[in-house]
């Protein structure tokens, strides 16, 4: 795949957003589990990133998002490595744009952090979403909408919703201390909302008529001004 893209000579954008969740206090979980996450969520975009910049820094053109998450504004129990890779994905893509910013290169590199999002993901793990407000969350649409707009305008960090950009911000503020015992309140709160007591793996993979629509609508975007949309892996996902 990364040859691919690297070749790919109307490659334009490249949406990093294939990955995976995971269930379970870290020493009960299986390490295999763990490994596979880091491979997928770290790994895996650093070389399709790389393979993609290659491609598009000498054309001067286009640009890479890579799907992060708002938990990777804090951590949580039960989803250590989950957190931790998505902190990773917004430095390396802030580390990005700087790099970028330093060679004066117009290609745009995004991590686009959405929060609770209307898919399969949280049918399959087993949460219910009745204690979740509903004005918390989101369509697909509602999100790539966020995301092409916040590319339009170069923004590094996309948060859609101004819920989510108000809990980032409080986050932020938070000492290290203050955010540990908030996360933990939390934490125990939801174990009473219908979390499965059971060890729990999802790809993140949408009903494929929503990655149809959304992929339609990216294809609708890019061709705009002419230029082709090439990709062969887009996978639409929620939180």
């Amino acid at each position: 795949m990364a040859e691919k893209i690297r070749a790919g000579p109307n490659l334009n954008l490249l949406v990093n957003n294939a990955g995976f969740g995971s269930l379970w206090y870290f020493h009960e979980t299986d390490v295999r589990v763990q490994d596979q996450m880091h491979r997928v969520h770290v790994l895996a975009i650093m070389r399709l990133t790389q393979a993609a910049l290659a491609n598009l820094v000498p054309r001067g053109a286009g640009g890479v998002i890579n799907v992060s998450s708002v938990a990777a504004f804090g951590q949580a129990p039960q989803s250590v490595s989950y957190c931790a890779t998505k902190a990773w994905i917004n430095s390396f893509t802030e580390g990005l744009a700087i790099e970028l910013g330093a060679q004066d290169s117009p290609v745009k590199v995004q991590a686009l952090c959405p929060g609770f999002t209307l898919s399969e993901f949280h049918e399959t793990l087993g949460m219910d979403r009745g204690p979740i407000p509903r004005s918390l969350w989101m369509t697909a649409d509602f999100v790539v909408d966020a995301s092409l707009r916040g590319l339009d305008r170069g923004d590094l960090f996309v948060i859609p919703g101004w819920r989510y950009k108000l809990l980032v911000g409080v986050l932020k503020l938070l000492s290290g201390a203050l955010m540990r015992r908030a996360s933990i309140a939390a934490s125990a709160a939801s174990a009473t909302g219908g979390f499965k007591d059971r060890c729990l793996v999802l790809w993140k993979d949408g009903p494929r008529l929503e990655v149809a629509r959304v992929l339609g609508r990216l294809h609708r975007w890019h061709h705009r001004d002419g230029n082709p949309l090439a990709s062969d892996s887009y996978r639409v996902s929620g939180f």
